[in-house]
């Protein structure tokens, strides 16, 4: 008797407890399939495949909570009474908002499954409002800024910049003459809805050259019918000044949608722990604004912007001779402190970028489109530099580049099949004013550049996919240059290059310089979820980067950083191969992401400095474009802690090894190990109240190579020979930081947000190794920041 009733109590627990299986489908209001939704039930989760089905098993009977969620729609959180195997479907509604963030792809191939995102939300845009978007990105492992100064900088990825980033405005590659190491993105984080940084030679739809990654920007897409806006205004203590963003955005699923941005900055000088930095004011008024049209079966948009800033470089970075820059190293003090100004007085930049674009993208059916898109650019840049008996309103420097470019690009899914291809054409015209008085830094030329490219994408099954690309790249380049005897007898270009000569002018030959390059890159990328939410991302990729018009073309006295450049018409292209790899793993209150990599790149072009050059102006320090085989190791660490309901834990580590393979030695210029801990506090009962603390820690470079020289300089009366260390890394440093800000509601259908920062809390004097101003003056001291963000 006791075994029978022994049996039929195991025989009820076991029905009780007995197991389910639950699947179904995720779609949204048009009856699409959404991929990577995330479906939570009970303690199983899940994530849907690229058809939007879903499938968890072992799912208990009786009362269960369901949760649904996806970026952009509204989350589906309800309690199901479990009684078998069943099959339930969830429709998804988009949100009304924006969905302001940053997105950080760590492959190498942008909008597909071998990528690992990160995310950076909204509230890290708004908080560098007033700065630049190098600043944002900064957010990011693997990121890094290189400075000139106090409010020029531009992305660093794994160790590379300038051309091997390139930065896409709306799908437009940015030209703004950003070459040099002082020319900053011509952009306005303001007008930014969502950007993705995709690391490596990556995105073969957009180029073949991104040897160090590239950075999307895309503006705010709204498809719900609605129309709201913000106004931001940010008050800063260093520089007394402020910026003020508004914005305002109609959007509709079917029909008209339109968006309109613009913003103003005013800064005067910044100051440094210890004294004023003169001349470093800075000057922005920018617009953006676009209108879409979205049909049943196609859409069309037009987008324009403008970007229109003036930048003071610091006047003790104009040295003039040998030994101003002896004393600026060595007594850790500019030669020049003046007191606060909010003047801006030569040195300075004025650059002006007109982005006009037309778009039109034609669905054949739900898995395919045709895209078709012009775009017009047209960037006007002027360098002012200190120059004896010259009006201060005459440019040293005036350079106007037209950019005109066409895509077409098509897109199809068939089954487990994706299939991309494209084709692109551009033409370019640089002109070099002849009114400054001075021969142009870069030469008049034209640029014609033509593309195709295909990728396809097969998904073995949800948890794996493999995706190869491979692109076709034509560029033709000729300049129209002048060219002293003597450099051109110094750079040993006779007897190689004597066809580029067409004139005889004194002491200068006119010549023609003209070079044709045919580039094919390509890339191989897989994805592999196994085990406990374990992401395994791979990518190998090849990349040709031909030289820029600096590279090739540079000849004289950079005006806005006060550095002599020579470029070399024996450049040849880089050539990068790239392995990469990321492991991904999350736990229920902690994710963790690691990414070593390795680029061997054939070709290395970099700038080196190598000595002294005396002109009518004064003396200045001479950099000269070199190439060499260089090898690029590093690591890039990420991970996320929710240590209580309130408090959360977040580090970063980064860290580069950049080895000239040739001559074996360090390069120059690569970031330092770096390390990023924040805690962060959020109480949404206490008006969303959040508060933070980071720790920035950047470790001295200590691998670098010595191109320190022997210079003469006066020292009472008389010459005396001196080293010039200017390879020498400055110490390391630590940051802190702190930010705030709580909500307050002011109407039914608005709130107002405060937020109060401070940068560099313990105003510690430092000086950045990436920064080239670095040898006249120590960078920012603390800064207090508040902003009023009001929601409507």
């Amino acid at each position: 008797m006791q075994k029978i009733i022994m049996f039929f109590c195991l025989l009820c627990f076991a029905s009780n407890y007995s197991q389910n299986t639950i699947s179904g489908k995720i779609v949204d209001e048009n009856e699409k399939p959404l991929e990577k939704s995330h479906i939570h039930i009970s303690s199983k989760s899940a994530v849907s495949n690229r058809n939007g089905v879903y499938s968890i098993n072992d799912i208990p009977f009786g009362p269960t909570k369901f949760l649904i969620s996806y970026v952009g729609y509204q989350s589906i959180d309800t309690l199901i009474t479990v009684t078998q195997n069943q099959v339930i479907n969830f429709k998804l509604k988009q949100k009304a908002e924006r969905l302001n963030e940053i997105v950080i792809k760590h492959k190498d191939n942008y909008y597909n499954n071998t990528v690992s995102e990160q995310k950076i939300k909204e509230t890290a845009i708004e908080k560098y409002s007033s700065q630049s978007l190098a600043n944002v990105l900064k957010e990011v492992s693997g990121v890094s800024i290189l400075k000139s100064g106090s409010t020029i900088a531009k992305p660093v990825i794994n160790g590379l910049h300038s051309s091997r980033v390139p930065i896409y405005n709306n799908n437009v590659k940015i030209e703004d003459q950003q070459w040099g190491v002082e020319h900053a993105p011509n952009f306005d984080i303001n007008s930014a809805g969502k950007i993705t940084v995709l690391k490596g030679a990556s995105g073969l739809q957009y180029g073949g050259d991104a040897i160090g990654g590239i950075v999307v920007i895309e503006p705010i897409s709204i498809k719900k019918d609605t129309l709201f806006g913000k106004v931001l205004t940010t008050l800063e203590s260093n520089g007394r000044g402020g910026t003020i963003s508004t914005s305002l955005h109609k959007g509709n699923f079917c029909d008209w949608s339109w968006n309109v941005q613009g913003s103003f900055k005013y800064y005067g000088d910044r100051q440094s722990p210890s004294y004023n930095l003169s001349n470093t004011g800075n000057r922005e008024a920018n617009f953006s604004g676009d209108i879409k049209y979205i049909g049943k079966k196609y859409d069309f948009s037009a987008f324009y912007s403008l970007y229109n800033a003036t930048i003071g470089i610091l006047s003790a970075s104009h040295i003039g001779n040998v030994n101003d820059l002896y004393n600026s190293i060595n007594n850790n003090i500019p030669y020049i402190v003046n007191d606060f100004d909010y003047s801006i007085k030569n040195p300075k930049q004025k650059v002006m970028h007109h982005l006009a674009k037309l778009n039109y993208n034609f669905n054949f059916n739900d898995n395919e489109v045709l895209g078709l898109q012009y775009s017009f650019q047209f960037n006007n840049r002027k360098e002012f530099d200190l120059r004896t008996g010259i009006q201060d309103s005459k440019p040293a420097l005036d350079l106007n580049l037209i950019t005109h470019t066409f895509n077409a690009d098509y897109k199809l899914v068939n089954g487990d099949w994706d299939y991309k291809l494209g084709v692109s054409s551009s033409f370019q015209n640089n002109t070099a004013s002849p009114n400054t008085g001075v021969r142009p830094l870069i030469p008049t030329y034209d640029k014609v550049d033509a593309a195709v490219y295909g990728i396809v994408d097969y998904h073995f099954s949800s948890d794996f996919s493999v995706e190869v690309g491979a692109r076709y790249d034509f560029s033709s380049i000729q300049a129209t240059k002048f060219y002293l005897k003597s450099r051109w007898d110094e750079r040993n270009y006779s007897p190689d290059y004597n066809d580029f000569i067409i004139g005889d002018f004194g002491n200068q030959w006119l010549t023609k310089p003209q070079f044709v390059f045919h580039n094919f890159s390509a890339s191989l990328g897989a994805q592999y979820s196994f085990g406990s939410d374990y992401d395994l991302y791979f990518n190998l990729s090849r990349a040709v980067r031909n030289p820029n018009p600096s590279e090739f073309f540079s000849d004289g006295l950079h005006h806005s950083s006060g550095m002599i450049e020579l470029g070399d018409l024996r450049i040849v292209s880089e050539k990068s191969n790239k392995i990469s790899t990321s492991l991904q793993k999350k736990w229920n209150n902690f994710a963790v992401n690691i990414g070593p990599f390795l680029n061997y790149i054939e070709d290395y072009i970099f700038l080196k400095p190598v000595g002294f050059e005396t002109t009518i102006r004064g003396a200045f320090p001479v950099w000269e474009f070199n190439q060499t085989n260089a090898v690029l190791t590093g690591i890039d660490f990420n991970s996320q802690w929710k240590i209580t309901k309130y408090f959360q834990h977040k580090l970063m580590i980064s860290f580069v090894n950049g080895k000239d393979s040739t001559n074996d030695e360090s390069l120059i210029d690569m970031p330092p190990l770096n390390i990023n801990n924040r805690v962060q506090f959020n109480k949404k009962e206490w008006s969303n109240l959040k508060l933070e603390v980071q720790s920035e820690v950047v470790f001295r470079q200590n691998q670098f190579p010595n191109n320190n020289f022997t210079s003469n300089i006066v020292v009472d009366g008389n010459l005396v020979p001196v080293e010039i260390d200017i390879s020498s890394p400055p110490q390391a440093y630590n940051l802190l930081h702190f930010s705030s800000d709580v909500d307050f509601k002011t109407s039914k259908n608005s709130f107002t947000t405060i937020g109060l920062s401070v940068f560099n809390i313990m105003n510690t004097k430092y000086r950045d190794y990436l920064n080239r101003q670095r040898f006249y003056a120590d960078d920012l001291g603390r800064n207090i920041q508040i902003q009023v963000k009001i929601n409507f």
